[in-house]
């Protein structure tokens, strides 16, 4: 997803700030390893399939395969990241069952202190179980400890169910969206963007 049309003044919002998660004695967060790659790739492609399943052409959809997914992250976790990237996961027992990666805020409009939450996804089968809460307060964390006081969020339009998720760990909408590019033909999908203030 590269191509956007952006449109998103963001000051003078007034946004709530961000709650804690709760914990569980058999549930964490960590940072990944290359050894993540294949777990972290099969949930990214559940995820990303079931988020856009109806949103973006079948052939995209059918591109969404773990073994992609897991290349690409095992490059990356191989490798040096670039400055202020991370990728953590989250963990039911030895199992990774979600994943979120942070890095720096790229948008035209970022200023200094502002940071991205670049992807965030848990597998179907381990929702409702405070992961998704546990790996959005550990990002959080980390982005808060590199001296962010602002977090942004990119989803498409149609995700109300992550909307919703966002909207009850503190984050809103502000008037940013784009139009990206998701398809051969140039088939494009509405993101809009949700942010948190966490200083």
């Amino acid at each position: 997803m590269s191509d956007h049309e952006h449109e998103h003044p963001h000051d003078g919002h007034d946004h709530q700030h961000l709650q804690p998660a709760t914990g569980s004695a058999d549930a964490s967060v960590r940072s990944a390893r290359p050894s993540d790659a294949p777990a972290v790739g099969v949930v990214q492609s559940q995820v990303w399939r079931l988020a856009y399943r109806g949103v973006v052409p079948d052939e995209t959809l059918a591109r969404f395969e773990p073994l992609a997914f897991s290349r690409a992250w095992r490059a990356a976790l191989e490798g040096t990241p670039p400055a202020g990237h991370q990728l953590l996961v989250g963990c039911a027992g030895p199992q990774v069952v979600g994943y979120v990666s942070v890095g720096p805020c790229a948008d035209p409009d970022a200023t200094e202190g502002d940071a991205e939450v670049l992807t965030l996804g848990v597998h179907p089968d381990a929702r409702r179980q405070g992961h998704g809460s546990r790996l959005l307060n550990a990002a959080v964390d980390v982005l808060r400890e590199r001296g962010a006081d602002t977090v942004y969020i990119w989803l498409p339009a149609s995700d109300e169910a992550t909307r919703k998720f966002l909207s009850d760990s503190g984050f809103g909408p502000d008037s940013a969206y784009r139009d990206s590019v998701v398809g051969p033909s140039g088939e494009t999908v509405r993101e809009i963007r949700m942010v948190g203030r966490i200083s």
